[in-house]
């Protein structure tokens, strides 16, 4: 137990005695003057003491970097201040010691080896619904002075304006599905949208919104607040999927749309599509989710939770009004790399990066060895320059407060509202989402009365992302739905609705 706390004293009275008068650099403690390329000597440690250190001096050799050279920097001298009378004993400066040395920050090395997301940081080409009246919002009772709502329309709508589609977002993306004469920039969903098409714009009429609180034209935390004259930052109120979803019902009536002929979505999107269809059961003809849940699950909360805590512990976040300082780049970087791990699958990483180091050559340090590490590291970066961090924030959030039934006595009676055919789409590998939630949204819908559910498992490897990279899994079953003419005809048909018609009568007779 003395030991144990002549240590310690001597460990306080060290730091005590180096940093009076001092800044933190690295693992020393020194003068705010630099010392580059000089020694750090006694004389540098300005404090009087009765117990003045002792020295002793070590002479430090660079190793030799990754590309096997020396460092031309010379590197200083450090005198080591020691304390006998503290009974601290003299560093043995007999013994071998070869450290790490290695030049940070490290150095971003990625091979482009598979499919990857469109996503792009669109700020021009979209058109821009304005509702002018103030924009009531679910929690806290918030409320926007006005909603700006950004959309991108391709295809024509009929006379009947009963063929329009509307297609939501998920968390990352922009109104920017498909590239058109605007903006000739690939969409985040290019190859399923376009004549011919999984969402064939040749039959129909198809809408794309960026969501309530993004930066792609839709009101969000870097919108100018009216009010101030400055943007919103963290004033922005709290938003929950069903204020996106309203906004966009906002936008569906502008353009004189009484009925869509569906509502489709993945993800954060299929969230949407799904609190469509029960909020507005009359105004939608079908709902096709893809990826996405009732209910979000703990797992799936503290991913995001994890997220916003790297954004929110960055300096620069500046308790998110950063518009006219530092950007928070290395929190929003953190996040994505976070956020990466569960858009895609084990299989995937097995496959396509495996344990593959980035050189062979190069020994082993802190800076990333593996292929997969370099990849993330990618993603992070490319991602952190594309998006807001404060809309991150809030539509995260939103998807963690999801919960369909709310506002129902259970979530049977909410998804009872739902009474058009209905498609959900799951895929095995999906970790943000795992597959027992689209079979139980599926299996929900139908023990609340839907007859007319349609449930695929895809076993693509590509995890969540799939929904943007499978175009034969899910393409294919996107365009038979929409596509497919549901009206009952025929003999069986009729016998059906007499079935049915019959049942009614027993029902009234026995009442």
């Amino acid at each position: 137990m003395t030991s144990y706390f002549r240590k310690a004293s001597v460990s306080l009275y060290r730091f005590v005695n180096r940093t009076q008068q001092s800044q933190y650099c690295g693992c020393l403690m020194v003068k705010r003057r630099s010392f580059q390329n000089s020694a750090v000597t006694p004389s540098k440690f300005t404090i009087k003491s009765e117990h003045s250190p002792k020295s002793k001096q070590f002479s430090r050799t660079r190793p030799l970097h990754q590309d096997g050279k020396k460092s031309q920097r010379v590197l200083p001298q450090i005198e080591v201040p020691y304390y006998p009378e503290l009974g601290e004993e003299e560093p043995n400066s007999s013994l071998p010691f070869k450290g790490l040395e290695t030049d940070f920050p490290c150095l971003t090395r990625v091979q482009n080896a598979g499919p990857e997301p469109e996503y792009d940081k669109i700020t021009t080409g979209f058109k821009v619904y304005n509702y002018e009246t103030p924009f009531k919002l679910k929690y806290n009772g918030g409320i926007l002075p006005h909603l700006k709502v950004a959309f991108e329309t391709w295809g024509e709508l009929n006379e009947e304006k009963n063929n329009a589609v509307l297609i939501s977002a998920g968390l990352s993306a922009s109104s920017h599905a498909k590239s058109h004469k605007d903006n000739v920039r690939p969409g985040w969903w290019e190859k399923f949208v376009g004549p011919g098409c999984a969402v064939d714009t040749n039959k129909f009429f198809v809408i794309c919104t960026n969501n309530l609180g993004g930066c792609y034209g839709t009101s969000g935390p870097s919108s100018v607040n009216p009010v101030t004259d400055k943007p919103y930052g963290t004033t922005f109120p709290i938003v929950s999927i069903e204020d996106m979803v309203n906004a966009q019902m906002l936008l569906i009536d502008h353009l004189g749309i009484q009925k869509l002929h569906a509502s489709v979505g993945s993800s954060l999107g299929g969230m949407c599509s799904l609190l469509n269809t029960v909020l507005y059961p009359e105004r939608v003809g079908r709902l096709i989710s893809i990826s996405s849940c009732a209910q979000s699950h703990p797992s799936a909360i503290a991913l995001r939770y994890l997220q916003r805590k790297c954004i929110m512990s960055d300096h620069n976040w500046s308790k998110g009004h950063y518009y006219d300082g530092d950007f928070p780049k290395i929190g929003m970087k953190l996040a994505r790399e976070i956020a990466t791990l569960t858009y895609r699958s084990g299989p995937e990483w097995d496959e396509r990066f495996g344990r593959g180091r980035i050189s062979d050559r190069d020994p082993p340090s802190l800076c990333p060895t593996f292929h997969i590490e370099s990849y993330l590291e990618h993603q992070g970066e490319s991602f952190s320059n594309k998006f807001d961090p404060n809309s991150l924030l809030y539509i995260s959030k939103a998807m963690d407060l999801f919960d369909v039934s709310e506002g129902f006595d259970s979530l049977e009676v909410a998804l009872s509202q739902v009474t058009c055919p209905a498609m959900v789409i799951g895929i095995q590998t999906d970790i943000l989402f795992p597959i027992w939630q689209q079979r139980k949204l599926a299996q929900v819908l139908q023990d609340a009365g839907n007859d007319a559910v349609t449930f695929y498992e895809l076993n693509s490897m590509y995890g969540h992302d799939t929904f943007l990279l499978d175009l034969n899994g899910v393409g294919t079953a996107v365009k038979g739905f929409l596509e497919t003419d549901m009206s009952e005809r025929g003999i069986l048909a009729k016998e059906a609705v007499k079935r049915k018609a019959s049942m009614k009568t027993n029902v009234n007779l026995d009442s």
